[in-house]
């Protein structure tokens, strides 16, 4: 009796062991570029920014597959500008057909066409617009979302609240004078209307000096002296050089929001609605801070992995792709729905957190906005506006 239900037992595991277990390796390069330091000594990155992402998806990812007898492992790569394509070529040498890229737009491209055939690059930093149009590759897969997709998550806030009348202000360097293009683009698809527009020129220098506060609340009142009638002051300061010296410090009395004040983000430390803070404490344990945007990032690009190799029971970079891409894929990400792929340009569909700093102000997409396959698809550039190939698609 007791050798049957030995043999029992025995078939009954055996039955339950997966047909074939997966070995995950992905790499996250990271790319460190020159610059001043941030406005705020709060806005000082971290050492193992995105890094420590990557492992608490790495962490996740190899909870779910140890029931079913998969490994995952992942290896942090940090290089200056000038050694990110030796750092890829290594990669792409010791093996690595699955790499997160935190990394500007060159560089991802530069990765993208010197990749060999089969390999898949998630790009978890970069949000031209140009990498899910014109310049779109059929290898890279964007977690991060566009810049279309959060000047629209901005821009529904503000029409919503009827703060329809915008006070653009951009820099002067021409990821601003980007973002300020993207801000007017979110106004017209809307409805808004641009009231005023001024450029504040980046002059160099110091940001942060003993009589910062001084000078700037003397020189911004002038700066913003007057404007148009407007609702609410738009900044579009890719560069980080004045946004936020904005709130409280214009001549009228109005909201400040884009890149200072209520911001677009991916993701923020105060965010707690639909199991985020289960999250946040997760993360607080592992690397004792908050966890940032490129945390994020970097962790939902390896759950997608995670996802795909859990579904199609294979770790081929290709088919992680293929699937990522398809009707079937679907990967919670703390943020209310599924989050799907566009498989015309290789976009995540993800809300967009509205916040102060202190608090989730809102989400994006806003109640109202309609569309025919799904609301995300109202923030960013919708399929027949793509002018991307590479996937198949493009405008019809």
């Amino acid at each position: 009796m007791l050798r049957r239900v030995a043999a029992l037992c025995a078939l009954g595991l055996a039955a339950a062991q997966p047909a074939s277990s997966a070995e995950v390796r992905a790499a996250v390069l990271r790319v460190d570029y020159p610059g001043l330091l941030p406005i705020s000594r709060l806005d000082l990155p971290p050492e193992d920014l995105g890094f420590a992402g990557a492992e608490l998806a790495t962490e996740d990812n190899a909870t779910t597959g140890g029931f079913l007898g998969d490994t995952y492992a992942v290896h942090d790569v940090a290089v200056a500008p000038e050694e990110a394509q030796a750092a890829f070529d290594q990669l792409v040498t010791e093996g690595y057909g699955i790499v997160v890229v935190l990394a500007h737009r060159d560089e991802v491209l530069a990765f993208a066409d010197s990749a060999p055939e089969g390999m898949l690059i998630l790009n978890a930093e970069a949000t031209d617009e140009s990498l899910r149009g014109e310049d779109c590759r059929a290898n890279v897969l964007h977690v991060a979302p566009s810049e279309r997709m959060l000047t629209d998550a901005l821009a529904q806030f503000l029409v919503w609240k009827r703060w329809e009348r915008w006070f653009l202000i951009h820099g002067s360097h021409p990821e601003d004078l980007a973002l300020a293009q993207a801000y007017e683009a979110s106004a017209e698809k809307f409805g808004a209307t641009i009231a005023e527009e001024r450029e504040f020129e980046d002059r160099g220098g110091a940001r942060v000096t003993d009589t910062g506060q001084a000078q700037v609340q003397q020189q911004i009142p002038l700066f913003t002296q007057d404007a148009r009638r407007h609702d609410v002051v738009v900044a579009a300061d890719a560069s980080d050089v004045f946004a936020a010296y904005l709130p409280f410090q214009t001549w009228d009395a109005r909201p400040v929001t884009g890149s200072a004040g209520l911001r677009p983000v991916t993701w923020h430390p105060a965010h707690e609605s639909w199991g985020a803070t289960q999250m946040q404490n997760r993360f607080e344990a592992l690397a004792h801070r908050p966890m940032r945007e490129e945390d994020y990032q970097a962790w939902l690009a390896l759950r997608v992995v995670g996802e795909a190799v859990t579904r199609t029971r294979s770790a081929d970079p290709q088919a992680i792709r293929d699937y990522a891409l398809g009707p079937d894929f679907e990967v919670g990400a703390f943020k209310g729905q599924p989050l799907t792929f566009r498989d015309w340009n290789g976009q995540l569909r993800q809300p967009i957190l509205l916040t102060d700093g202190r608090i989730t102000v809102s989400v994006s997409p806003q109640e109202g906005f309609l569309h025919p396959v799904s609301t995300l698809d109202t923030l960013g550039l919708d399929r027949p506006e793509s002018k991307c190939t590479a996937f198949g698609g493009g405008a019809e």
